[in-house]
């Protein structure tokens, strides 16, 4: 079973409530997505780091239910 974009924005606002998220389902299929996620609390963390913060939210989901994502990270611009 496939995760749907909504399930996974959800998840990540819940983590991280300032977030900025952009999603694109790479395939159609809600299998395959991409995601940019911008957010204060990356501010002063490396990228493994800010990373690490997105899975976390996302509680095991990861290659489970969902099955592939490209993520890229950003801090917001002072």
């Amino acid at each position: 079973m496939a995760m749907s974009g909504e399930d996974i924005q959800a998840m990540i606002k819940a983590s991280l409530p300032d977030a900025i998220i952009e999603l694109t389902d790479l395939a159609g299929d809600n299998d395959h997505w991409k995601a940019v996620v911008t957010s204060k609390e990356f501010i002063g963390k490396n990228r493994v780091q800010q990373h690490q913060m997105v899975y976390a939210a996302l509680k095991g989901n990861m290659g489970g239910v969902l099955h592939a994502l490209a993520l890229e990270t950003r801090a917001p611009k002072p």
